[in-house]
């Protein structure tokens, strides 16, 4: 084992963070919180994964599971292409492979939503399979140690940290390096900070020798996000509220208020008008913005009270259905307005 390695380990077995799933080998727990841990905070992922995994304890409860169901329980954790994914891969785990998860990595990634650091992650935490799971955690800790200074998004630069990883990659215990790796990206060589003091690669870190690692994974230049103005009407008999299920690839199968595009030039007044909502009793409610990975929606609420008629593709929910529905976070400051006037 390279002295490396056994340094990171050690470190790992003394420092490892108390997380509910730390320790976890069941081939479907570890999958339901490696895809939630995927571009979400660690400590918003602990308030999820025990309730879901209560409510669907085993492949076959989530794979019969209303999708509605299963979003209402992510609702807040954002990304919710993994939860349709995450139902759809353990239909084809019960399909196709008797209702329990393949072990290698190459059958894993024919799971919808199962990528390359998921299946390896699953690989080896659950299977004790030789296989290095590299996230981004990892490409910052192994870009820092090796001195990777080209892009870290090009293939060949992936390759060469991949080819430094598996080379310092134990035979056994792979899950515990690839944990040991996230541990390190999230405790000792974070973004925008290095405490090489307390990090167990620092004698072997070029990052650290050169005094360069905080300019190290070297990123591609991010697009700006495109931004968009929408009108919320949060149209209100008292009792019930206007709200439609998105069709929409965003947000697919979340459900929203009258959410309008809302063009320069136009006042909100025409906006209201244009599609048929009476404004004479408008009144603006609260503005808020929400970004999203290549969006940002700057959102206006109005609460226009009015005789509810229908609008195609809407019904009317009263204060009890309006909290049983699932819905994303850009609308929930306004689901709280909306629970103060019915």
């Amino acid at each position: 084992m390279h002295p490396l390695t056994k340094a990171v380990l050690s470190w790992h077995s003394l420092t490892a963070r108390d997380l509910p799933w730390r320790g976890e080998t069941d081939p479907y727990r570890v999958y339901v919180s490696e895809i939630m841990l995927q571009q979400t905070r660690t400590e918003t992922v602990k308030k999820y994964y025990g309730r879901f995994l209560l409510a669907f304890p085993d492949p076959a409860s989530l794979a019969q599971a209303p999708q509605e169901l299963v979003n209402k329980l992510w609702e807040g954790l954002g990304y919710y292409t993994r939860a349709r994914n995450l139902v759809r891969a353990m239909q084809v785990v019960c399909e196709a492979y008797g209702g329990r998860l393949p072990e290698s990595r190459e059958e894993l990634k024919k799971l919808p939503g199962c990528g390359e650091y998921v299946s390896a992650a699953v690989s080896s935490i659950a299977f004790g399979k030789r296989e290095l799971a590299l996230d981004g955690n990892g490409v910052r800790v192994l870009s820092r140690i090796t001195g990777e200074t080209g892009i870290s998004d090009l293939p060949a630069v992936r390759a060469r940290l991949r080819a430094f990883g598996e080379s310092i990659l134990p035979f056994e215990g792979a899950g515990e390096f690839n944990q040991a790796l996230m541990g390190m990206g999230n405790l000792v060589c974070l973004p925008k900070k290095v405490l090489c003091e307390s990090c167990p690669a620092a004698p072997w870190c070029l990052g650290h020798r050169n005094g360069n690692a905080l300019c190290l994974p070297v990123k591609a230049p991010k697009p700006e996000k495109r931004q968009e103005r929408r009108l919320i009407a949060l149209v209100t008999d008292g009792k019930k509220v206007l709200v439609r299920k998105r069709a929409e690839k965003l947000l697919n199968g979340l459900y929203e208020f009258v959410n309008l595009p809302w063009p320069d030039g136009f006042s909100w007044r025409e906006v209201l008008a244009e599609n048929g909502i009476t404004h004479e009793t408008a009144q603006p409610a609260a503005d808020f913005d929400h970004v999203f990975t290549h969006l940002i929606w700057h959102m206006r609420g109005f609460t226009v009270k009015t005789d509810l008629v229908e609008r195609e593709g809407f019904q009317a929910v009263d204060r009890e259905q309006l909290l049983a529905l699932p819905m994303p976070s850009a609308m929930e400051p306004f689901r709280r307005l909306v629970l103060e006037e019915i």
